[in-house]
């Protein structure tokens, strides 16, 4: 592990723990002030809907970006930005409509989100050498899924304790910390030289990668169809389902949600360590296993809220559910994404894993927005909505098994 943790793959890997973090207690706390304000798992579902709609399509310019630009200038200056918008909204806080508010925020943020990421993914084959890939993208999902793990818990104590405004100073300080130390990494950069502006070179860019693609990888489109349905249809009603289910159906407190998403947390860093340390014995063919895993987790959530079952013992198999899907679904993006980069020419790597983080999660607002109408719908019945889920994302999840197949024969030849 010595040849992966080098100077600058160390540097990057505590900028993403900082900036991570910040980014961790946001997305608790802001989603979670708006449902206690609003008490509407309709509002909810869809303003956080709308808030994934920017990360899309600015995870498009993303890869264009991170091609033809500095890479980690693009993680400063966004950091730099983030940190400047979470001030701007705290003081605009009890000030402006909340809802209105709320939308613009967290649009900006995912939005930045959608080009920050492609910058990171890009960045890692050329900090790590080949031979350590998968160890790299394994170490830099541990560090989300460890953010993801401490922000929800430490937001929930702190937004329970003293509410919003705390977790958005703190945030801010994460930001701005994450920043100045970013600005001493080297990344490798070719400055591009064909003279195209950014808004002008993202057709051809796209172009390109949908062409390359469609030619020289079209299993590739396969594998973007199964992960959008499975966003539509599991990861989407997660995302609505938890925070609805133990706060307003299991009727838990702010700590015990920030408990249970940071179960979530913990599972992702677990499957993290277990793709690194177990990189050359996971098969890609078998990914659609970690996706039933997913599947039955969401089975699971339905019997947690059964009338039966009392509601702290409901609590309880939620939060081990929850562990359980985030845990098989990091494994099975490490190994997912290891394997587009390992397929995917260095010119085209930021492209690539912006048309794939685009089209995958494409669907997700939708759902979203559908599930917050269901779960309002079936407010006595939330068990149907998730049994319904599970019984569809365990169809796509066999129906996956020949595609994987075909991507790990690829991979091999590659």
């Amino acid at each position: 592990m010595n040849k992966l943790f080098k100077r600058d793959f160390k540097m990057v890997v505590i900028g993403q723990i900082i900036s991570l973090f910040g980014n961790a207690i946001l997305r608790f706390a802001l989603p979670l002030y708006l449902l206690r304000e609003t008490d509407s798992s309709s509002l909810f579902g869809a303003v956080t809907a709308c808030a994934f709609i920017p990360m899309v399509i600015f995870s498009l310019f993303g890869g264009v970006i991170a091609d033809r630009k500095n890479k980690r200038n693009i993680m400063v200056a966004l950091d730099f930005t983030t940190a400047a918008v979470i001030l701007i909204f705290s003081f605009a806080l009890e000030k402006v409509l909340l809802v209105p508010l709320m939308i613009a925020v967290l649009m900006i943020l995912y939005g930045i989100s959608g080009i920050y990421q492609p910058a990171v993914q890009a960045s890692i084959p050329l900090i790590v050498e080949k031979q350590f890939l998968m160890q790299g993208n394994a170490v830099i999902n541990m560090v989300s899924t460890l953010a993801g793990l401490l922000g929800p818990i430490i937001g929930g104590v702190l937004f329970g304790a003293f509410g919003i405004m705390p977790i958005l100073f703190i945030s801010v300080g994460c930001f701005v910390f994450s920043a100045v130390m970013e600005i001493f990494i080297h990344i490798p950069f070719e400055k591009n030289t064909d003279g195209k502006s950014i808004f002008g070179a993202v057709g051809s860019d796209l172009s390109d990668s949908f062409q390359f693609i469609k030619n020289e990888k079209p299993i590739f489109l396969s594998v973007l169809g199964i992960l959008a349905l499975f966003n539509l249809i599991l990861s989407a009603m997660m995302l609505v389902g938890i925070p609805v289910i133990v706060v307003q159906i299991l009727g838990m407190s702010d700590t015990a949600l920030g408990i249970t998403q940071g179960a979530m947390g913990l599972g992702g860093l677990a499957g993290g360590i277990i793709a690194g340390a177990a990189a050359k014995k996971i098969r890609l063919k078998s990914g659609y296993i970690f996706l039933i895993i997913c599947s039955l987790a969401a089975f699971f959530m339905g019997i947690s809220v059964f009338e039966a079952v009392p509601k702290i013992i409901g609590y309880f198999i939620i939060t081990a559910v929850s562990f359980g899907a985030m845990c098989a679904s990091t494994m099975f993006s490490v190994s997912m994404m290891t394997a587009a980069q390992q397929q995917t020419p260095p010119h085209l790597l930021g492209k690539i894993m912006a048309v794939i983080i685009a089209v995958s999660g494409c669907s997700q607002p939708v759902g979203q927005a559908v599930y917050g109408v269901l779960f309002d719908a079936f407010a006595d019945k939330p068990y149907l909505i998730t049994t319904g889920a599970a019984i569809l994302a365990m169809t796509v999840s066999l129906y996956s098994k020949k595609v994987f197949a075909v991507l790990e024969k690829e991979s091999a030849v590659k």
